[in-house]
Order: structure tokens, then sequence, then C-alpha cells
């Protein structure tokens, strides 16, 4: 029996038109765009978004794409490399100025020096003051009353004349 297939190329789930929700089908193809974008770094909601399917059908039939992120991205660098050496071979100007780049970011890469930008040294954290219960909170607000207000002024007067 030959396969239907949609629109988009995906093939059309046997129950079809019945009751319920037909079965997501994975196909090649929807691999290869889960793999891509996961080498892109979309996260698993946005990528089901992107194939029409929830979170937890992305899960299920692509586990071992959304796995294997970093082998992913080095798969998709390998990929652009193998284009951009053909575009050498081929005697294209732009793809040899590209992959004379590409390699640059190889080397340094390769050397230990990444192009992400370093964290800088964390500096002396202030210190934190200890938590207040709501109860001392209130306390300490009902001995301080804010310093715009007339009875805040009145107090600060009281109190300096208590302490001279």
């Amino acid at each position: 029996m030959a396969e239907v297939f949609d629109l988009f190329g995906d093939p059309v789930p046997a129950n079809w038109g019945e009751r319920g929700r037909p079965q997501h089908v994975p196909t090649q193809q929807n691999r290869n765009r889960v793999s891509l974008l996961v080498a892109l770094g979309w996260s698993p909601p946005r990528i089901a978004a992107a194939l029409f399917v929830t979170p937890p059908t992305l899960r299920k039939h692509y586990f071992s794409e959304l796995k294997f992120a970093q082998v992913a991205r080095d798969r998709l660098v390998a990929q652009l490399g193998i284009k951009l050496l053909e575009g050498v071979n081929a005697g294209n100007v732009s793809a040899i100025r590209e992959f004379q780049k590409f390699l640059e970011r190889n080397d340094l890469m390769l050397y230990g020096q990444t192009q992400q930008p370093q964290k800088a040294a964390p500096a002396d954290k202030p210190v934190k003051a200890p938590k207040v219960g709501k109860k001392e909170q209130a306390e300490l607000d009902a001995r301080t009353p804010d310093a715009g207000s007339t009875l805040g002024e009145l107090m600060a007067r009281r109190q300096q004349g208590l302490n001279s």
C-alpha cells in the first residue's frame, strides 16, 4: 500500500480524520530539522513549536537528536567547512576569504582560545545583611518612620534632643 503525504511532505497517519489526535510520525526530514535547530541552540519548546508538536511528543520521537546538542553543533560546523572547501576548490574568492576566517576560528578553538568573551573575575561581593523576619521588620519600621513625613521629623528631633 502506498504511503499518503500531506501538502508539507509529511506522511499522513493511518487514523487521520478519525476520533482523537493522530499520532505523530517522525520523518528523516524532521529529524534533520531538529538536529539543525538543536545545533543552533534552540530550546526544546521552541523546536516543538516549529514542528507543530508538543514538547512531550518532541522528546518522545526525537530524544537522540535532543540529547547530543554538541555533536549536532560539531556536525553542522564540519558540514559548513566542507561546503567552504568545495567553494575554495572551485576558485570562489569569497569562499576563500570565508574559509580563511573559518580556519582562524578553528585554530583559536584548537589552541584553547575561545571566541566567547571571558567572564570577569568576580569582585569582592558585598556582605549581605542577615534576613529579617516580618515581625522584626515591622518593629524596625515602627522605630524609624519615614524621614519625609511630619511624624518622622518630629521623632528625629526628639532623638536628637535625647542624645544631646
